[in-house]
Order: structure tokens, then sequence, then C-alpha cells
């Protein structure tokens, strides 16, 4: 019979695997995908627009979800991608071509509700910094 603190150390040791594993699937995306990084690096444009309008915390979830929602997306296209590539190789098959695009859909789908969402968040204070601008010259 196995003791107790074994099976919790082999339930910690295969957690802390599947961690490992995720976080290799998000390196191997971020390497070998060119959008992925294209979405990190305006992540990081919209994460500093957030922190320098001071925008609110409801605001903050709102992105941060979008974000979320955005990179996930990525990397289930690539997992999509990837597993299709492996089955049909380099023959080319209407199905697989189909779920590909697909994939790559939902990623823009995704993206592009993403910017709306950013432009209501984001557009009124640039309005108001802009407001304020021409104030000033005035």
């Amino acid at each position: 019979m196995v003791s107790l603190d074994k099976k919790n150390n082999r339930t910690k040791r295969a957690l802390f695997s599947s961690f490992k594993d995720a976080f290799s699937g998000v390196k191997f995306t971020f390497k070998n995908e060119r959008n992925f990084r294209i979405h990190t690096v305006v992540t990081v444009l919209v994460v500093t627009a957030g922190f320098v309008l001071k925008i609110s915390l409801l605001e903050w979830t709102i992105i941060v979800l979008c974000i979320g929602l955005v990179l996930a997306m990525e990397l289930v296209n690539t997992a999509i991608e990837q597993t299709v590539d492996l089955i049909v190789g380099e023959s080319f098959h209407e199905l697989a071509r189909n779920a590909k695009d697909a994939a790559a859909g939902a990623v823009v789908l995704s993206a592009g509700i993403s910017v709306i969402i950013g432009l209501i968040i984001f557009l009124p204070y640039v309005w108001d910094l802009f407001m304020k601008l021409i104030e000033s010259i005035i």
C-alpha cells in the first residue's frame, strides 16, 4: 500500500510537470509563431498605456481578459496547426485547410473584438488628454 506522503509527492511532481509542460508550450509558440510575438508586443503596449492613463480596476479586468483570450486563442491555433501538420504532413487536404483556417479565424475574431473593447476603454482617456493639450495651447 502506498503511503499518503508518497502519493502526495507523486501528485505534486505531476502537477509541477503539468505546469512545466504548459510553459514549454507557451515558449514554443513564442519562439515559432510571429503572430504570438506580435500579440505579446501589443500586450506590453496596452499594459503600459493602462498604467500611463490610469484606467479603472474594472477596465483593467476587461483588458486582462481580452489579453488572455487572444493569447490563449493563439496557443490553441498553434496546437491545431501542429496537430493538422502532423496528421497530413506535406499533402493537401481540404478538411485540414478548413481546420487551420477556422482556428486562425478564432484568433482574428478574438483580436478584433479586443481591439474594439480597447478603443472603447482607451479613446475617452486619449480624448481627455487631447482636449487638455488643446486647452493648454489656447
